[in-house]
């Protein structure tokens, strides 16, 4: 058999190997897709909440970093709980007996120089850490701590409150996405 033969054996192998590896998942992600499957699956499904849980309260954050933005505190919070009620099937109380209590501190609110080209600054940072505690009363009042903490990037030539009303919206947004997933999805 020479080179030539031999080549499109091989070829003839893996060929459909090749086909098998590439079309199998292609076609899966399409069923699922396009609802051939019937299984269905919401965010709400995938929190891990024991069912025994039905409420939460979530208290303000308190601001205890060195520079405090007024509004930071009351924006996170009502958009964690925003996030919390409307992703969880846990329904939010203000009294005094909830399954589970969420409270936290924003411990840093600070700015930094990120980036200097010819002795001028072309970037900032805004960087935000937030410790988060939640007790589980009714896991013998089990608390769990978590540290959160993102960088905000922005221009140079923009001040600090300029810099904090362009990233205002974004900054919420990303911080309670953050805790969420470290409160309820073990990353």
């Amino acid at each position: 058999m020479n080179k030539r033969h031999r080549a499109q054996g091989t070829r003839r192998k893996v060929l459909p190997a090749l086909i098998a590896v590439l079309l199998v998942p292609c076609v899966l992600f399409l069923v699922s897709s396009t609802g051939g499957c019937k299984v269905h699956y919401g965010f709400k499904d995938k929190v891990g909440i024991p069912d025994t849980i039905k409420t939460v309260k979530i208290i303000q954050l308190l601001n205890n970093a060195r520079y405090v933005n007024p509004q930071l505190s009351q924006r996170l919070t009502d958009k964690l709980r925003q996030k919390i009620v409307s992703q969880t099937k846990l329904t939010q109380t203000n009294g005094d007996n909830p399954d589970w209590e969420i409270n936290g501190t924003i411990t840093d609110y600070s700015f930094s120089t990120s980036a200097i080209s010819g002795q001028q600054v072309v970037n900032n940072r805004l960087t935000v850490a937030i410790h988060i505690t939640i007790i589980k009363h009714k896991d013998q009042g089990k608390i769990e701590d978590y540290d959160v903490s993102r960088s905000f990037e922005f221009k140079g030539d923009l001040s600090f409150q300029q810099a904090e009303a362009a990233l205002g919206d974004e900054m919420i947004r990303t911080l309670a996405d953050e805790i969420f997933n470290k409160l309820f999805s073990n990353w």
